[in-house]
């Protein structure tokens, strides 16, 4: 028996036409896209993304739900079971694409998943296909270079703790923030005691119909969406 191929597909930042060539052919030689599912039906990020390419009248699309939720149990639930509904297909000998915004190897979705897969079917065969990543995006959106020549660069999630913040941004030339929503306000804090607010940059779903490139002056108080970048470029 052939077991199908699992594929981690980066689908990019948004912008449709910010696929690469490979993730086109991907999503037209698979027989099963896979993909994060909101729990109330309506079309998630990625979703969006490949909707332009993807006809549902000639592909098994597979919708997966992903609580948001720290409950280890119900996420284990919920994890298990998706990981299930994709076995099904390959042990049929079907290749499935899941598809994931960015890169599936920078804090995507396909990460876990595969692991997991690894875990309960370890006989699955797997492979990822590289995508822009949202930094990439922000940073060619905004015309910012992250690094050059000797520059130091760095991309991490935004935590309460201002004095790892603090240091992160003292020792590198250009970072990029991930996750900044829940800390923006500590962050914009911060910034302003560095004298960087004028360095500063905020953008949610780059490259996307629904962007927004922020005003530093607009940020504070702001109720963000996850998918925003702070970008400091000293």
């Amino acid at each position: 028996m052939t077991i199908g191929t699992l594929i981690g597909l980066g689908v990019g930042p948004g912008d449709p036409e910010l696929i690469t060539v490979k993730a086109f052919r991907m999503l037209k030689e698979c027989p099963v896209i896979a993909y994060p599912q909101k729990l109330r039906g309506s079309k998630s990020y990625a979703q969006r993304i490949i909707d332009v390419y993807v006809n549902p009248a000639e592909k098994e699309m597979l919708g997966l739900v992903f609580p948001m939720t720290k409950d280890e149990e119900t996420l284990q639930e919920a994890w298990s079971k998706s990981a299930e509904k994709i076995y099904a297909h390959l042990k049929e000998g079907r290749d499935v694409a899941f598809v994931t915004e960015g890169d599936p190897m920078l804090f995507s979705t396909y990460i876990h998943l595969m692991k997991l897969m690894k875990e309960m079917h370890p006989d699955v065969p797997m492979k990822s296909i590289a995508g822009i990543s949202s930094f990439n995006g922000t940073a060619n959106r905004l015309g910012i270079p992250l690094a050059d020549g000797d520059d130091h660069v760095a991309m991490i999630p935004a935590t309460s703790d201002m004095a790892e913040m603090r240091h992160v941004i003292e020792t590198h030339d250009g970072i990029v923030f991930i996750k900044v929503a829940k800390v923006l306000d500590d962050m914009l804090d911060l910034l302003e005691e560095m004298n960087l607010l004028e360095k500063t940059y905020v953008v949610t779903k780059v490259t996307s119909d629904e962007e927004i490139i922020w005003k530093t002056n607009e940020l504070r108080g702001a109720e963000l969406n996850y998918l925003s970048c702070m970008v400091v470029r000293k």
